[in-house]
């Protein structure tokens, strides 16, 4: 076989092994549901058994990346804390050395007898058969993931065998032998395990690949060493990818998983080659197996776990210095720290630090607004992902103070305490839909911007007209919160009605400029929904102002749809709404100002 053919069939061994991993874990995956996720973020009170469930999770998805990814999505998503993270990761990098231990099958040879019913050829092609009828012909999707799961292991097996067959005729090289010499020098063996591994993206597709280099027997203890030290640092490349655009929690998630690698390449590479220096190891020309890699592979990543495992609050504080907090990001920690538990034994108290988040979360709320709301003029890139990123934090704000909220309402209150915490409930759905909303305004312009849409002049005068009363909304509503001042939050209704009076008549504007052929259909879509959003916006800015003013009277269900429209007709209201109507006055081509009159409104 020449070089040509030996590499091509090894790097197809290669990526038969990657897709059967892949389609085992996957199939694994779908049987258990959500079960794995929810495992992940329940059952990891304790650093101990974090360990264990990622030890646990990993040996079925066969991913110590899949694992280690799931986990920055949940710190980024809040749900759970960094501290519990780096257990799960820990037992993770344990439970990624299993898969070692089952490609150890695809080597069990024989000609008769019980060796050759456990052959591999014999073991892959009963999984294939079965699997592949569980897939055809069950109706039943769990029976077809499970068939997924093996033919994914009969196809990780066929790799694998692929890999050792391309490798055989290495056996008899006396140059391949000479260039594994080259590696058993511990920088240069480590180097590429690193870059190896990033390169496949896959620690268990790397001892794989080392396994089947082994069968050669041309793979030495000192070469084969310093290769799976630096295997596990080189998979936190995939890893390290996910946390782009993660907040700094998930970055800081990703940064242990390589930490934890590093660190144990530093430790075992310092402590055996020391050691090594004075006591001169016999073993090291020893011939290496498939099962004494497996072996190496797992004693180095537990013996990792052991030593550093008592260090999870030290490596907690080395992760927070390397990805160190901004102002802002304190100041968002502060809010969420001010939901303490034990005050849930004291509902005054707790209500209060409810309030006190509110606030928080409402001057976010308002930022993202006005961020949102200059997109439309002046949109980039960075200025969208901020948007998004800050959406994510105010999702995170209603899951905390709603869950707070929920177990609050468990304790023993009096009605007035029952109340407040009715109108929290309130006020912190209806911000959150505020900041949907602005969430889908900044969508609309990056849609805008990437299909290259062009809104005619007039369109865009019409569009800083509604923001401007927008953005009025928005402050208002927030400072009435504040200040508990109802005379501001008095101002929010009839405001919130003259922007909805003033999207309804800019659409039937725009419906105009269509028929004349000013606009296209494109234009005209971004534009209406930019003004859906609008107008959403200050709906529920108006939701929230009638719980400043209303109080204790306030269902928990009410809306500004709810309110009797004799309030929308009082003397104050119509003087207000008659304010806003000539303050945002958009007059058309023929001079002719909009007609809004509030007795005419039906809500």
């Amino acid at each position: 076989m020449d070089i040509f053919s030996m590499v091509l069939s090894l790097l197809s061994g290669v990526a038969l092994f990657l897709f059967g991993m892949s389609l085992m874990g996957d199939g694994l995956k779908m049987v258990a549901g959500n079960k794995l996720e929810s495992f992940l973020y329940k059952m990891t009170n304790t650093s101990l058994k974090g360990v264990a469930l990622g030890a646990g999770v990993t040996s079925v998805i066969q991913s110590s990346s899949a694992t280690t990814v799931m986990v920055v999505g949940f710190v980024n998503s809040g749900m759970m804390k960094l501290k519990q993270a780096i257990g799960i990761i820990m037992g993770a990098n344990i439970g990624t050395s299993i898969t070692g231990w089952i490609l150890c099958l695809s080597y069990i040879e024989g000609s008769s007898g019980v060796a050759k019913i456990l052959s591999t050829a014999t073991i892959s092609a009963v999984v294939a058969i079965v699997g592949i009828l569980f897939k055809m012909i069950s109706k039943r999707t769990v029976y077809r993931n499970v068939g997924n799961i093996m033919l994914g292991f009969s196809i990780l097996m066929v790799g694998m065998q692929t890999m050792s067959g391309a490798v055989a005729p290495l056996k008899e090289s006396e140059a391949f032998t000479n260039m594994l010499t080259m590696f058993s020098n511990p920088a240069a063996g480590i180097l590429l395990g690193i870059a190896f591994t990033a390169v496949l993206q896959s620690a268990s597709a790397s001892v794989g690949i080392l396994q089947a280099l082994s069968v050669t027997g041309s793979l030495t203890f000192a070469t084969a060493y310093p290769i799976i030290l630096g295997i596990g640092v080189g998979a936190a490349c995939p890893v390290l990818i996910s946390a782009i655009g993660a907040n700094k929690n998930g970055k800081r998630t990703a940064l242990v998983y390589l930490l934890n690698d590093l660190f144990g390449m530093i430790i075992w590479a310092a402590v055996f080659y020391g050691v090594n220096a004075v006591v001169h190891f016999s073993f090291l020309n020893v011939t290496m197996s498939p099962v004494m890699i497996a072996i190496i592979n797992t004693v180095f990543r537990v013996a990792t776990v052991c030593v550093l495992f008592p260090f999870i609050p030290k490596i907690e504080k080395l992760v927070r210095r390397l990805v160190k907090d901004s102002r802002e990001d304190l100041e968002d920690e502060a809010d969420f720290d001010l939901l303490e538990e034990r005050l849930l034994a004291y509902p005054a108290l707790a209500i209060g630090q409810c309030n006190r988040a509110i606030e928080g979360m409402s001057r976010k709320v308002r930022k993202n607004v006005g961020r949102a709301l200059n997109l439309v003029n002046e949109y980039t890139p960075e200025r969208y992902n901020k948007v998004q990123s800050k959406e994510n934090l105010i999702d995170k704000y209603e899951t905390k103070l709603g869950e707070y909220l929920v177990e609050l309402t468990k304790r023993e209150m009096n009605s007035s305490q029952t109340t407040e915490v009715s109108i929290c409930l309130h006020m912190i759905s209806d911000l959150e839909r505020v900041g949907d909303y602005a969430s889908n305004v900044a969508r609309v312009t990056n849609l805008i911007h990437e299909g290259d849409i062009h809104l005619s002049k007039e369109a865009m005068g019409e569009l800083n007209v509604v923001m401007d009363a927008v953005r009025e909304a928005t402050n208002l509503t927030v400072e009435a919160f504040r200040e508990h001042d109802k005379e501001k939050a008095v101002r929010v209704k009839p405001l919130a009605l003259v922007v909805s009076r003033l999207c309804e008549e800019l659409k039937q504007r725009h419906v105009t400029r269509l028929s004349h052929g000013d606009c296209d259909l494109e234009q005209g879509t971004v534009f209406n929904d930019l003004l859906n959003s609008f107008d959403r916006i200050a709906a529920h800015c108006a939701s929230v102002a009638i719980a400043v003013i209303k109080g204790e009277e306030l269902d928990r269900d009410m809306h500004i749809h709810s309110m009797p429209l004799s309030d929308f007709r009082s003397g104050d209201y119509k003087h207000i709404f008659t304010e806003y109507v000539e303050k945002y006055n958009v007059r058309d081509t023929e001079n002719r100002s909009l007609s809004m009159e509030p007795e005419s409104v039906e809500e």
